[in-house]
């Protein structure tokens, strides 16, 4: 099976502009990311894709493997298709430019997926209990069925418990996905779906056309980088993580 992995990377952002140029130790955001992912040794290729020359000139910078985008697009997978349309690949695994720290063994778990040749679109999922992270809608929530397909992504609470001696389990989904090449390039000729333009989440756009996605429990909480205060976590982290080296 050939694999790559697809790493789409904005310069823009509405919350924290140009943040995959921001310093993680002595490399940008974007480079850590693409170097980390690099270095899971798990795929073929590993392939930048962006809009800007800034991100461009970063990774060619470093001898990297990176495309810029010729068209605009809705959305992250629809920029993947495009950079991996011409490609000769299987399986296309979509890594977020904010997600520095890629771990291999969630990655693996994905594309351990694909033993199964019925997977044609799979992503990650954790569980929470706190209250407050179950409520709030930029944490976006999975119900699944009992072969982990996913039935329904929502920013609202689900399930609802309507008993409240009722105990539920809560998930979070994970924005990382792989595909298999032809389910991808299919989902960029559909048009946007009702559900998906409701919530704003694109995954939606596979349920409604009827396209499972088998969800991976993973215990490995990444952190994104979408505020500045994000980024100081990050720093901590790589700061904990030099300590525990040198301990």
């Amino acid at each position: 099976m050939n694999k790559i992995a697809v790493i789409p990377a904005r310069y823009a952002s509405v919350r924290f502009p140009g943040k995959l140029m921001q310093l993680l130790g002595d490399k940008t955001i974007i480079n850590t990311t693409y170097q980390n992912t690099i270095d899971t040794n798990l795929f073929n290729d590993v392939l930048v894709v962006t809009d800007n020359d800034i991100i461009y000139n970063e990774i060619k910078k470093h001898n990297g493997n990176v495309v810029i985008s010729k068209k605009q697009h809705e959305s992250g997978s629809d920029r993947v298709a495009e950079a991996i349309e011409n490609t000769d690949c299987d399986v296309v695994l979509n890594v977020q430019g904010d997600e520095p720290f890629v771990d291999k063994q969630t990655l693996q778990s994905l594309l351990n997926t694909f033993v199964d040749e019925t997977v044609q679109v799979t992503s990650l999922m954790h569980e929470i209990f706190d209250q407050a992270d179950i409520e709030n809608p930029n944490n976006v929530k999975v119900v699944t069925d009992k072969n982990s397909n996913a039935l329904l992504f929502t920013r609202s609470v689900i399930p609802f418990v309507r008993d409240k001696h009722v105990a539920a389990n809560y998930y979070k989904h994970v924005g990382v996905y792989a595909y298999k090449k032809n389910t991808l390039l299919q989902f960029t000729k559909w048009q946007q779906t009702p559900l998906e333009i409701a919530e704003k989440l694109e995954q939606l756009r596979y349920l409604e056309n009827g396209i499972h996605i088998r969800m991976v429990v993973t215990q490995h909480l990444s952190i994104g980088i979408d505020t500045p205060e994000d980024l100081q976590l990050a720093k901590q982290y790589i700061a904990e993580q030099k300590r525990n080296v040198r301990l």
